[in-house]
């Protein structure tokens, strides 16, 4: 008894020991199965797609193997789920990658046929197959198609795998892919396939080659409907749905894809190089409308051989693009390839908006202070405004919605282009990469090259500043508040997207904040910018400046009516007429346009004006009306200003009036130029204590500039009056003639060229004087030169040296400004 119980324990323990090397060598199988059989993997290019925000196709181009291919979807419709499974493999949920079944019945046919007409491949056993490019169908080759196909279904859900099928499965043609497919065949997304399309799909890549759309029509019916039918039968549709599902036609042969963003498509390509389809921001009819306005325009600037014609329409807020023309002209015309929304150009005035909100933001001017326009010439650099014209002084602001360049370059001089280029670049252009020096005081006048985009994104960023301090309380297009009944009905909006309607960005983000951010076309994008370096006041001050812009056209008298658009917005014209810009904002839309040549010709009348801002209201017109931005009162203060100067009014100032200005902006500069002026009793002399009785006095407040700014001043406001001569019997000495040298200044380094027959050349000075009638002798090195009236300019030949010009009023008052004459231009120097 003992005997047999000692033999059933060893043989009991040999039995678990056997046992337990059974399960090593197969855990070891299955650890080695894991590790060392590879999970397949698709390599093969992707083409480029990019959908409209609603998920229309905008434009499509293949692989670089030229297939139409875009890889798997992101989900899978349940209708082609559906007819997929039933027609390819109805056990799929079920198997482990391998059907048993499946494969007994293929060799059961392929036996009685003598030949492979079967070969029992599930839906993953196919996906292996695709991922091996089509290797020979042996034993063998099934075998391994088996192995790897067990190991995908270890690392991969079905889902997963299910996408890969509709990714990489071919559709006839060079036509791969469910999403490639849809497009090519029906013209829609995958997503919006009917039961009959669903099934032709389902049905193609069993026998792409034999069944191709647009050839044997009869057997792809016959295909097709057979699939409906075992749906209908599994209850998936009805009867009607069935008949309905049936008299489909069969779809035509593979259609051209849709080139409605070409540049944007490129881009695409460009920024993801690994491709497939790319959701954007786009609105498709917005997109068609802008592409139909630039050709139509383009055919009228054709006509000047201004060739070529870019614009961009993106939401203030959010900076989400809604539509991207990056040029016109049919694909290969010359330069119609070139992506001007992306290029680098010559700014012209479009920076002149933002070094009026740095000096507003740094308190250095005021909104309406008068700031000099008068003939300026720094180390040679002479600039000049676009009607050859000064004003003498001109209002801030004025001088900014007339874009006067001479008050633009003595303010960045003043401001210091290190700093503002500083700031640009703090903005976001990314186009300044040299030194601030490089670029000088041209900076703010076209010296450096931006681009469409960057700009457009700056426009906006300006819009957003504003719109960000209202608490999130946006209108809407119809001109109602958000949270109203009415606005939240969205009923007098039509023709948007939802997402534009609404007002939400599509970045999961309140619609308005304080930054200046890139613009962005992608669905998935998340762009972050830099805070807003200006306040809620100084954006709204510049952007009220920029509705005083002149429009062109018929737009010009837009103010007399009181339906007008308002838009804050800004042109620009690079030197030699090469480029012409037009960017406008409102609290919905920022419109950015560009006309001239691709590459760089000028043509007369290319300005921003001419060319490019009839392109913008034209856009504009197509888009919603709204209102413009609201003054933030909490950003504003009341303060006393000069009516005549615009500066804080000083206690002489005689008349004044109480204005908004921003809060950054204070205190401001008290006014200089107003002050009291003794008279004599008929107010036609001036007069002092030494020559009368100060209770037979009067005293006058008079406004009073430099003779440099006076002079101008006084030809464009009749209204000026100067100070009155004084009575003959009293005129302090302080008071005599006073005269101002414009050119030369001080220390000035000027290099004159030889004339064309080689003789010295000359330079023409220039002066002014207090009395319009007043008289000026010129000296040179204590040579008499002449003398002039009215018009105070003297033409000169002086030798390469030092020299004292020296200028003697009338009644004896003298002033000196000492210059030096280079040998060689290389000598100049910079201020």
């Amino acid at each position: 008894m003992r005997t047999k119980n000692v033999r059933g324990i060893v043989v009991g323990t040999n039995t678990r020991k056997a046992a337990f090397r059974v399960l090593g060598a197969l855990g070891l199988a299955f650890l080695s199965f894991v590790l060392f059989v590879p999970v397949v993997e698709f390599s093969d290019p992707l083409g480029t797609a990019i959908l409209d925000r609603t998920g229309r196709l905008l434009g499509a181009v293949t692989a670089s193997d030229e297939q139409w291919r875009f890889g798997a979807p992101t989900e899978i419709p349940d209708k082609f789920r559906h007819a997929l499974l039933e027609f390819e493999d109805h056990r799929f949920d079920h198997h482990p990658g391998v059907d048993p079944l499946a494969l007994a019945r293929a060799a059961w046919q392929d036996l009685k046929a003598g030949a492979i007409v079967s070969g029992g491949s599930t839906i993953t056993m196919q996906v292996v197959r695709l991922s091996r490019h089509g290797r020979p169908r042996t034993v063998r080759e099934k075998a391994v198609e088996c192995l790897l196909a067990l190991r995908l279904e270890l690392s991969l859900s079905k889902e997963e795998i299910l996408r890969l099928y509709a990714g990489y499965a071919p559709f006839g043609g060079n036509t791969v892919g469910l999403e490639a497919a849809a497009w090519r065949y029906f013209a829609r997304s995958a997503q919006d396939l009917s039961w009959a399309e669903a099934a032709t799909l389902a049905v193609l890549p069993n026998a792409p080659a034999l069944i191709h759309p647009g050839r044997h029509h009869e057997t792809l019916l016959l295909k097709r409907n057979a699939l409906l039918q075992r749906l209908h039968r599994l209850g998936l549709l009805d009867a009607m749905a069935l008949e309905l599902a049936q008299a489909e036609p069969p779809p035509p042969p593979p259609r051209p894809m849709p080139r409605l963003a070409p540049h944007l498509l490129d881009r695409a390509r460009r920024e993801l190089p690994r491709g497939g389809i790319t959701g954007t921001s786009l609105d498709l009819e917005i997109q068609r409308r802008l592409t139909q306005i630039l050709d139509r325009h383009h055919r009228i600037l054709e006509g000047n051989h201004i060739d070529h014609l870019a614009a961009l329409v993106a939401r203030t807020g959010s900076g989400e693009v809604l539509a991207y023309v990056g040029n016109v002209g049919e694909p290969g015309h010359e330069g119609a390839q070139v992506d001007i929304i992306t290029a680098p150009r010559s700014s012209g005035s479009i920076l002149k908006p933002f070094l009026f909100a740095a000096m507003l933001s740094d308190g250095e001017i005021l909104p309406n202070e008068l700031v000099a326009d008068i003939p300026t010439r720094i180390a040679g650099f002479a600039p000049r405004n676009f009607d050859q014209q000064f004003s003498g002084a001109v209002p801030a602001s004025e001088a900014l919605s007339r874009s006067l360049n001479v008050p633009a370059v003595r303010m960045l001089r003043s401001h210091g282009i290190g700093r503002f280029a500083d700031l640009l670049k703090t903005l976001g252009l990314g186009t300044l990469f040299r030194p601030a020096d490089d670029y000088g005081l041209s900076l703010i006048l076209g010296g450096a090259e931006v681009t469409l985009w960057e700009m457009t994104a700056l426009y906006a960023g300006l819009g957003r500043t504003v719109m960000g301090v209202r608490d999130q309380e946006v209108f809407l297009p119809s001109g109602r508040k958000r949270g109203s009944r009415e606005a939240d009905s969205g009923s007098q909006v039509s023709g948007l997207h939802p997402s534009i309607r609404s007002g939400t960005t599509g970045l999961g983000e309140s619609p308005w904040t304080t930054d200046f951010r890139p613009l962005s076309w992608r669905v998935d994008a998340t762009e972050r910018g830099t805070p807003s370096p200006f306040d809620a006041g100084v954006a709204f001050t510049t952007l009220q400046a920029l509705l005083e812009v002149s429009r062109p056209g018929l737009d010009a008298s837009w103010k007399t009516f009181a339906s007008s658009r308002r838009v804050a917005w800004k042109t620009g014209t690079s030197y030699g007429f090469r480029d012409a810009w037009a960017i406008g904002v409102t609290p919905e839309f920022v419109v950015g346009v560009w006309a001239g040549n691709a590459d760089g010709e000028g043509r007369p009348g290319l300005t921003g004006h001419s060319a490019a801002a009839p392109v913008l209201f034209s856009i504009f017109d197509t888009l919603p009306l709204g209102p413009f931005f609201e003054e933030p009162e909490l950003e504003m203060r009341e303060l006393e200003i000069c009516s005549h100067s615009g500066l804080r009014a000083g206690r002489d100032c005689g008349k004044t009036r109480i204005a908004a200005v921003p809060a950054s902006s204070l205190p401001g500069r008290i006014c200089p130029y107003c002050r009291i002026v003794h008279l004599d009793p008929g107010g036609r002399f001036r007069v002092d204590g030494g020559c009368e009785e100060l209770s037979r006095m009067l005293h006058p407040s008079f406004f009073i500039l430099p003779p440099a700014m006076a002079a101008e001043y006084a030809r464009r406001h009749p209204d000026y009056r100067p100070l009155p001569p004084w009575r003959t019997d009293c005129r302090p000495e302080a008071e005599k003639g006073r005269i101002s040298c414009l050119y030369p200044t001080q220390g000035a380094k000027i290099y004159v060229p030889l004339e064309l027959d080689g003789r010295r050349g000359r330079f023409v000075a220039e002066a002014v004087h207090a009395d319009p009638r007043g008289t000026i002798f010129w000296h040179l090195d204590h040579h008499y030169l002449g003398r002039t009236h009215g018009e105070h300019r003297m033409p000169m030949a002086p030798e390469p040296g030092e020299h004292l010009l020296t200028l003697v009023a009338a009644d004896g008052t003298t002033l000196s400004r000492r210059f030096v004459v280079l040998r060689r231009p290389d000598d100049v120097v910079s201020p």
